[in-house]
């Protein structure tokens, strides 16, 4: 029995000592090419909600508790888990820079935490990604071991999450909105005269149809005593590939009940209310619609959906301000 008694404690001793030679850090290093920009693949990262779609961790535990808190993406963003199978834990992003790294903490404070990063680069609309995962076990022999074996686990996990990554990023409408600048705001309804107005989708049509609705709705504005509230707008309704359909509208103040509210051209109505996301537009309204497609590939990445429909809004008086400083506010309503 004593024999056996010595013999364990040596195995003991020699575990211990061959666990402290051991590695005492963990890394872990995973890259992947994705046919797509960074900033859509920064919205992929940035963003709990997003890593979902992709990330092959919760499938092996559907029945998993999930809970976000903080900020919706970025730093602070926050989840928590408590699964029969992956156990417990909290995630949270601790550094967020705009198309090029996140890094988060797993778990931080606690024995055994661990820190994850992408990092991101650019070459045209092309993003190589590099996603990283360190960790620190200390004199926890049980955890160097456990680290051997870990290891490959995480390295195949993250090799199919950016397989999957790659797969969605290269789906997303096909656009670099990282010079968008894009504010988060809830507008409140306002009086508007409009006529429903249509063009071929031609810029030099589409301008001529604008003169001439605006017209219309100058001339309704002094026949019934109005007065101009805002810059003039243009709300899009429905695009067929052949015929594009718009309101053409001004903001306007001193509507009574005896002014017209449907007249056969000119009506009166009310602009959307509530959560939009507005862009600044600066230059050629030849360009504004580089500028929508680059907020559709912005939307997409982000999962955001809209509520209704965009409109625009003429600040400048194209003939008094040089085309490359004319500005326009693009609004699309959101749901949050």
């Amino acid at each position: 029995m004593q024999k056996i008694l010595y013999a364990t404690g040596g195995l003991i001793v020699l575990l211990i000592l061959v666990g402290l030679v051991l590695p005492r850090h963990a890394r872990i290093d995973v890259e992947a090419q994705i046919e797509a920009h960074p900033a859509s693949v920064f919205a992929l990262v940035n963003d709990f909600h997003r890593v979902a779609l992709w990330t092959p961790w919760l499938d092996t535990d559907p029945n998993a508790r999930i809970v976000h808190s903080g900020p919706a993406r970025g730093v602070g963003a926050t989840i928590t888990w408590d699964g029969a199978i992956i156990g417990t834990g909290t995630q949270i992003i601790t550094e967020s820079r705009a198309h090029e790294r996140v890094a988060t903490s797993i778990n931080p404070g606690e024995a055994g935490e661990a820190r994850t990063w992408f990092d991101l680069s650019g070459n045209g609309g092309t993003t190589q990604i590099t996603w990283h995962y360190e960790t620190d076990y200390g004199f926890n022999v049980v955890g160097r071991y456990f680290g051997l074996v870990f290891a490959g686990v995480v390295r195949r996990d993250y090799t199919a999450g950016l397989a999957r990554l790659k797969e969605i990023a290269e789906t997303l409408p096909s656009a670099d909105f990282s010079d968008l600048a894009i504010e988060q705001l809830v507008v409140q309804a306002a009086e508007i005269a409009y006529l429903p107005t249509t063009s071929i989708p031609e810029p030099a049509a589409i301008s001529e149809a604008m003169g001439d609705a605006y017209f219309e709705i100058l001339s309704f504005i002094d026949q019934n005593g109005l007065n101009e509230a805002g810059a003039p707008l243009s709300i899009s309704r429905s695009f067929s590939g052949s015929e594009l359909l718009f309101d053409a509208a001004i903001p306007v103040r001193g509507v009574t009940d005896a002014t017209p509210r449907d007249g056969a051209l000119v009506k009166i109505g009310l602009t959307y209310a509530g959560d939009v996301i507005r862009v600044r537009h600066v230059g050629s309204y030849r360009t504004l619609g580089a500028t929508h497609r680059k907020i559709a590939a912005y939307l997409a990445a982000l999962g955001i959906e809209r509520a209704g429909d965009a409109w625009e809004s003429y600040v400048s008086d194209p003939t008094k301000v040089p085309e490359a400083e004319v500005l326009t506010y693009v609004y699309y309503p959101i749901k949050l």
